[in-house]
C-alpha cells in the first residue's frame, strides 16, 4: 500500500450477511403468528380455565364480582386487570394466582406417532373392510385436525356414503382406487392428491389393486363449548 493512502475500514462480511438475510419463511399463505402480550395469555388462561368449569361469562363474572362485560375484556385481552381482580378471578377458579401467569407461548400442541403406533378408531366404513389409524389429534384451536392412515383390506367393499362436516385431504400411498367425490370419479393412483369439502358424499367406489393406503386428513370448526 503507497504511504499516505487511505485505509478503509474491513467490513465484516459475516455480520453484514446475517442483518440482510431475509426471514425464512414457509410456502404457506398462513398470517404470521403474533407474539401474545401478557394480557393476551392471562386471558387466554382465564378462558381455558373457565371453560374445563363448564362456566359462562356470567356466571364467572357473578362468582368473581365483576361485570361479564368486564370479564370479556379480560378473556379479550383488552384491558390489564388489576391484582385485585385477578386474585378475585383465581379464587372463583379454585386456583393460585400464580397460575393466571403461566407462560402458555411455547405450550402448543404437538403430537408424535412412532410407525406402526397410530390409534385404530371404529368408523363406519370400518365394518365395510376399510381401517382407520389415527396419526394425531389436535387439543385446542378453533379448528379439529384428524389425520389418518387408511387401508382397505383384501376384504373391503366400496363405501361411498360419508359426509361430514369440514374438508378432507386424501393423498394415495399405494394401490389403486376410483374415489367418488358428488357426482364426480377419481382415479388415485400413488402420489395423486384429492382435496374436497366433505359434506358431500364421498367414498371409494371402485378397488382396483391392493395393497391400497392412503393418508386422509379431516378438518373442521371446533364446536363452541
Amino acid at each position: 500500500m503507497a504511504k499516505g493512502a487511505a485505509k478503509h475500514p474491513r467490513k465484516d462480511s459475516k455480520a453484514e450477511t446475517s442483518r440482510a438475510e431475509p426471514e425464512l419463511l414457509t410456502g404457506s399463505l398462513a398470517p404470521k403468528e403474533a407474539t401474545p402480550t401478557l394480557e393476551s395469555e392471562i386471558g387466554a388462561e382465564v378462558r381455558r380455565l373457565r371453560k374445563d368449569l363448564d362456566l359462562t361469562v356470567s356466571e364467572l363474572g357473578a362468582a368473581a364480582g365483576i361485570s361479564a362485560g368486564m370479564l370479556s375484556k379480560i378473556e379479550n385481552g383488552s384491558i390489564s386487570p388489576s391484582l385485585a381482580t385477578l386474585s378475585a378471578l383465581a379464587k372463583a377458579l379454585n386456583v393460585p394466582i400464580a397460575r393466571l401467569f403461566r407462560e402458555n407461548g411455547e405450550e402448543r400442541d404437538c403430537s408424535f406417532v412412532k410407525a406402526g403406533q397410530g390409534v385404530r378408531i371404529e368408523r363406519r366404513g370400518t365394518k365395510a373392510g376399510h381401517l382407520y389409524d389415527l396419526l394425531g389429534h389436535s387439543l385446542g384451536g378453533d379448528v379439529v385436525v384428524e389425520p389418518y392412515l387408511i387401508t382397505l383390506k383384501g376384504d373391503a367393499v366400496p363405501y361411498t356414503d360419508f359426509r361430514h362436516a369440514g374438508v378432507e385431504f386424501i393423498y394415495m400411498l399405494s394401490g389403486k382406487v376410483r374415489y367418488r367425490h358428488a357426482d364426480r370419479l377419481y382415479l388415485l393412483e400413488p402420489g395423486d392428491a384429492l382435496f374436497f369439502d366433505a359434506a358431500a358424499r364421498h367414498g371409494p367406489e371402485e378397488l382396483i389393486k391392493a395393497p391400497m393406503t392412503y393418508l386422509s386428513v379431516i378438518i373442521y370448526p371446533r364446536r363452541a363449548r
